[in-house]
C-alpha cells in the first residue's frame, strides 16, 4: 500500500525514502535495474515494484528508459544525493558504534597544522601504531586557522596545532611540546653578527611570513604589536621552507623554528630577547564524546608530553 506524498511534508517524504537509501544509491551509480538488483540481492521485478511505489507516492517518475538500461530523472538524481548523504551520515554512525564495541580497530580523524607533518606527527603515529596497530588514520593539514575551522566544525576528532588555541572556550587542550622561535636573517645581514636581538630592533626590516591563518604568522604579528610596530610583509608564502628561502634569497627576514642542519636554504638564526617559544597542542571540542581510539591516541599524546 503506497501513500501520496503532500509538497509541504518532507517529514512524509522521509518516512518513505529511508528505507530505498540504498536501492537508490545503487541504481544511480550502475544505471542499470538488473544490475542494481543483483547488487542489493533482490528480484529485479521486486526492485522495479518499488521504484513505480516510490514514484506513484511522489506523483511524478523516479526513472525512465535510456535504451536498454535505466536513467534517473531529474527527482530521481535529486533523491539519489539525498541517498548519498544519508547513507553516508548512517555508515558513519555505524562506524562509531562498531568502534565503541572495538576500540583496537578504531580510525581517528586528525588534523594538524603543515609545519607539523615533518617529524612531530609521524614520530606521535609511528609510537602509536606500535600500541594499537589496526587504527587507521584520516590526516587533514592546512593553516591553524582552517585546522581550527575543521575541529569546531566536528570535521576533525583532534587537532595539533600552535600556539594553543586560547581564544575558543569550546575546546580544550593539552600542551605537548614547545619550541624555540628566531630571528632569521640572510648572511650578511646587518644583524647576522649579533648574538642575540629585540623585537624592536626589527622596526625597519622587511618580513617574509606565512599568509594569515598560519599560527606562526599569528606569532610574528603579535610579537611585533607588543615591541610597538607592525610588521611589513614584503613576501607571504604557504609553508615555512619556502618562507626560509626567500629570506635566504636576502628578501627580508622571519621568525621561524630552528631547523635541523643541512635540511632548510642557508640563513642565519639569532637567539630573541626576551626568549619566545611556541607551545604545540592537542585541541579536542570540549563535551564532545570521542572515540575509543580518538580517545586512546589523546593518551598517548599527553604521555608524550615534553
Amino acid at each position: 500500500m503506497t501513500h501520496e506524498y503532500v509538497p509541504d511534508d518532507p517529514a512524509g517524504l522521509a518516512a518513505e525514502l529511508a528505507p530505498r537509501l540504498a536501492m537508490l544509491r545503487v541504481l544511480a551509480n550502475c544505471g542499470h535495474i538488473t544490475k542494481a538488483a543483483e547488487q542489493l540481492g533482490v528480484a529485479q521485478p521486486t526492485l522495479s515494484r518499488q521504484l513505480a511505489a516510490l514514484g506513484e507516492s511522489l506523483g511524478t517518475e523516479i526513472v525512465t528508459k535510456d535504451g536498454r538500461g535505466i536513467r534517473l530523472t531529474r527527482v530521481g538524481r535529486l533523491l539519489g544525493e539525498v541517498a548519498d548523504d544519508g547513507l553516508a551520515a548512517i555508515e558513519a554512525g555505524c562506524r562509531r558504534v562498531v568502534e565503541e564495541l572495538d576500540p583496537q580497530r578504531g580510525h581517528v580523524v586528525l588534523g594538524f597544522l603543515s609545519l607539523l607533518g615533518r617529524a612531530i606527527v609521524p614520530d606521535l603515529l609511528h609510537g602509536f601504531r606500535q600500541r594499537f596497530p589496526d587504527v587507521r588514520f584520516s590526516l587533514q593539514q592546512s593553516s591553524r586557522q582552517e585546522v581550527l575551522d575543521m575541529l569546531r566544525g566536528n570535521r576533525v576528532d583532534l587537532a595539533m596545532l600552535a600556539p594553543l588555541p586560547t581564544e575558543y572556550p569550546e575546546l580544550d587542550s593539552i600542551a605537548f611540546a614547545s619550541e624555540e622561535l628566531k630571528l632569521v636573517v640572510p648572511p650578511g645581514h646587518r644583524l647576522a653578527a649579533r648574538p642575540a636581538v629585540r623585537m624592536v630592533d626589527l622596526a625597519d626590516e622587511d618580513f617574509v611570513g606565512l599568509v594569515p591563518g598560519f599560527g606562526l604568522r599569528k606569532i610574528t604579528d603579535e610579537l611585533c604589536a607588543e615591541a610597538g610596530f607592525a610588521a611589513r610583509m614584503a613576501f607571504e608564502g604557504q609553508e615555512s621552507y619556502t618562507v626560509r628561502g626567500l629570506v635566504a634569497a636576502g628578501l627580508g627576514v622571519a621568525i621561524l623554528p630552528s631547523s635541523e642542519p643541512g635540511s632548510a636554504p642557508v640563513a642565519v638564526e639569532i637567539p630573541i630577547i626576551p626568549t619566545v617559544h611556541r607551545t604545540i597542542g592537542l585541541s579536542w571540542l570540549r563535551g564532545q564524546r570521542l572515540t575509543p581510539a580518538a580517545r586512546a591516541f589523546r593518551e598517548h599524546v599527553r604521555a608524550a608530553a615534553h
